[in-house]
Parts: C-alpha cells; sequence; structure tokens
C-alpha cells in the first residue's frame, strides 16, 4: 500500500470516531464537518513528514477540534469566545481523547452522530445521503452518481437535510440505555436502507450502486464493533454479507436477472458467505431471535445449499412464519409463499397470496409471482394478464426484460392466444 493509500484509509476508518466527537464539542454539523476537514488536509502534510501518530482518530479529533475553534473566532470577528463548557468536555490533551474513545463517549459519540443522520423529521432518501456524507465520507458527486441524480440536486438534498436537523434542536447529550435501544433500532433500518439502495438495481446501474452496499456493510461491522454482544446486529450483518456474497451471480452476460435458483453459484463470494454464517450461528446462539437475524437465517439457508434443489424449504417456511410473527407484513407473506410453492406445489402458493392483491396492487414482485405461479398451473391467459402488470410496475428495465421473458415462453409454448388483427 502506497503512502497516499495507507493515509488515506486510516482517515476513512477514523473518520466515524472524529466526527462524532467533533459534533459533540461544536453542536453544529457543519462546523464539525470543516474541522475534520481541516484535520484532515494537516495530516495529508504532516504525516508523511513526521510518520503515522499512535492513534489517527485521537490526532484528527485534537488537530481538527483546534482548528474549528480558531474557525470559530474568526467568524465572531474576536467576539468573547462561549464558555468552555459549550464546545467541549475534553482537555486540551491527546491522550486524554485517546483514553476517552476507548470508553463510552467514543460509543456515544458515533451513535448520536448515526441517530442524527437518521432523524424521524428526514425522508428516508435525505437520511441516506446525510449518512453517506457525514459519517461515510463520499463525496456529493459520487452520492448524485450512486442516485443517479445531478450533482446539484443531490447538494440540494444534503443541504435541506441539514437544515432540517439544525431546526429540529436534536439534542447532543449521552442518550440513557433505553433512549440508546431506540436509537440504535433506528440506526439499523436506516444502514439496512443505504444497502437496498444499492441491492435494488439493474446491471447498467450496479457499478455505480454498488459502493452503497460496501458502504452499508462497512457501517453495520462499525455497529458490530460497538455492540459486540447484540445478536440483531450480527443478524443485520449477516444478512447484508449474505446478499451481498451473490452479487456478481445476479445478472447474465446480457444485463438480464438471474433468479436465485438459477446463479451460478461459483460466482458467490465464499469469503463474505463464511463470515456471515459465522455471525448468523454467533447470533443464534444467543437466543434472542430478532427480524434481522431470521433473515439472515433464511439466507443462510441459501447460501449452504451447494445446489438449488438442495435448498431446504421446509425450514425457510418455518423461518417466514416466526418472521410473520415477529413483524406482521404482506410482503413477508409474499415471500413465504415461494417457500410453499415449493413444498406443496403452486395451488397452494397462489391460495396464499390472492388475498393479499388489494394491499400490494402497487407491487411488482407481487405480480410477478402470481403470474409464475399461474404459468406453473397451466393457467396461460390469467399470467399474461398478471405478467402485464407486472411489467408496469416495474421498478428497473431488467425487471420488466424478465418478465417479458416469461411472456415469450408463454406465448411459444401456445399457452396464450395472439389477439387477431383488425382490417383497416
Amino acid at each position: 500500500m502506497t503512502e497516499l493509500a495507507w493515509i488515506s484509509s486510516a482517515i476513512s476508518a477514523a473518520r466515524p470516531q472524529a466526527m462524532g466527537a467533533l459534533l459533540r464539542y461544536f453542536r453544529d454539523l457543519d462546523t464539525a464537518e470543516e474541522a475534520f476537514q481541516d484535520a484532515c488536509l494537516r495530516a495529508l502534510k504532516n504525516w508523511p513528514q513526521n510518520g503515522p501518530p499512535r492513534d489517527p482518530a485521537a490526532w484528527l479529533i485534537f488537530v481538527g477540534r483546534n482548528s474549528g475553534i480558531d474557525a470559530v473566532r474568526k467568524r465572531a470577528k474576536q467576539a468573547p469566545m462561549p464558555e468552555e463548557d459549550q464546545i467541549s468536555d475534553l482537555e486540551d490533551a491527546e491522550s486524554d481523547i485517546a483514553e476517552r474513545l476507548d470508553g463510552a463517549h467514543y460509543r456515544d459519540d458515533i451513535l448520536r452522530l448515526l441517530f442524527i443522520c437518521c432523524h424521524p423529521d428526514l425522508p428516508a432518501t435525505q437520511q441516506i445521503a446525510v449518512a453517506l456524507r457525514i459519517v461515510s465520507g463520499l463525496t456529493v458527486k459520487q452520492i448524485a452518481r450512486a442516485f443517479l441524480v445531478g450533482e446539484s440536486a443531490m447538494e440540494q438534498r444534503i443541504t435541506r437535510a441539514k437544515a432540517r436537523i439544525a431546526d429540529a434542536g436534536v439534542p447532543f447529550e449521552t442518550p440513557g440505555a433505553a433512549e440508546r435501544s431506540e436509537r440504535l433500532a433506528a440506526v439499523a433500518a436506516m444502514v439496512y436502507l443505504i444497502f437496498n439502495e444499492g441491492y435494488s438495481t439493474n446491471s447498467g446501474e450496479a457499478p455505480a450502486r454498488a459502493p452503497l452496499c460496501e458502504e452499508a456493510i462497512r457501517l453495520a461491522r462499525l455497529l458490530l464493533r460497538l455492540f459486540q454482544t447484540e445478536p440483531e446486529i450480527m443478524g443485520l450483518t449477516a444478512l447484508l454479507l449474505l446478499q451481498h456474497a451473490r452479487a456478481p451471480a445476479r445478472f447474465d452476460a446480457d444485463g438480464e436477472i438471474v433468479l436465485l435458483e438459477d446463479q451460478d453459484r461459483s460466482l458467490w463470494s465464499r469469503k463474505m458467505i463464511d463470515e456471515g454464517l459465522a455471525l448468523v450461528d454467533k447470533a443464534l446462539r444467543h437466543r434472542k431471535p430478532g427480524p434481522y437475524q431470521v433473515q439472515a437465517a433464511i439466507a443462510a439457508l441459501h447460501a449452504r445449499a451447494e445446489k438449488a434443489e438442495d435448498t431446504d424449504w421446509v425450514e425457510i417456511d418455518l423461518l417466514y412464519g416466526l418472521l410473520e410473527q415477529m413483524q406482521p407484513s404482506p410482503v413477508i407473506t409474499l415471500n413465504r409463499a415461494v417457500a410453499v410453492s415449493k413444498i406443496r406445489g403452486p395451488e397452494a402458493a397462489l391460495a396464499m397470496i390472492e388475498p393479499l392483491e388489494e394491499r400490494l396492487s402497487g407491487y411488482f414482485h407481487f405480480f410477478g409471482l402470481k403470474g409464475g405461479l399461474l404459468m406453473q398451473l397451466d393457467r396461460g391467459e390469467e399470467a399474461r394478464v398478471a405478467f402485464d402488470r407486472a411489467i408496469a410496475l416495474a421498478n428497473t428495465a431488467a425487471e420488466a426484460a424478465h418478465i417479458r421473458m416469461h411472456i415469450d415462453r408463454l406465448m411459444k409454448d401456445g399457452a396464450v392466444r395472439v389477439p387477431a388483427k383488425k382490417a383497416n
């Protein structure tokens, strides 16, 4: 690794800790971010000459804090500074900062930073954008590319989000145990949203959006380091790893979707799968099941099957049943129906999903599955109607192309009558 690459890696790893501490000092996102950026510039100048510091995060906090105070003084045009306890509760000593990084402040600072980014007043798209900018350090250009929007539009989105955070008056005190638990659940949900933004894509967008999946995994690992005995965070991290492990096999050479059962499993990342499986096993030993753990356990059953026909659908059905009890949702029932179709056949699965149609009338996957089940039952005309609806609801070109492939198969097999052309 080159010297510049090492410095970049160290700064990236230290960013959440440093930003969290600086935010606690200055009580302002923009001031904390400016202080951190100035510390990074000084690191690029100082570290190659003097060697790496013992603790890069502590160094960046110490330098960033002093830089931020200088900036505040300049903006105030020599006006009297606020009382010290309004700016910082740490002494001006790097060793003391490093010591506190290993204690409760370290965890609470990062959790506070993440929680502020997923403030309930913010729409999900703004939560993700702010987290990627403030916590992960992605540039506005990188985030805009991942969201397939213009750079100026993304800049405005982030600016509006910061303004709403400032207006909301988010408290900066160390949260109590109950509030910490609530915050952790909100942060986990935001990390999962980031992952899904990257995962729900087509082959043409995949290179731009893949960093979102990778960043979500990095944030999940960060949470896991902070909450090493929390089984739901183990489950979340495992779920993301096991899903992302399949990324190389999700699209064929023509960019078409490859269903899970048809994927070339030799392309799956064995390293990610092994890490994910180990986390699933560790989480389940705690005997405190939660939604992320159950979803990870389902993904683990797919990962453990060497061939699609080896998949333990009975166990997957049971796990989806447990998930339905934890988080009742028509989408979970829809997913369970796939397992039911493998165990008891398409007719049983169709009977299971038909009551969901009104609630899932705008959901692409409902009509895709319904069409597939009807096709298995040789009800071609009805399948065509369901597939046409799925195409109308498709979120990506790849989804629409996948459904058209099924329609072409119906036409080829003669299961659907081709309407006669009207005479002119």
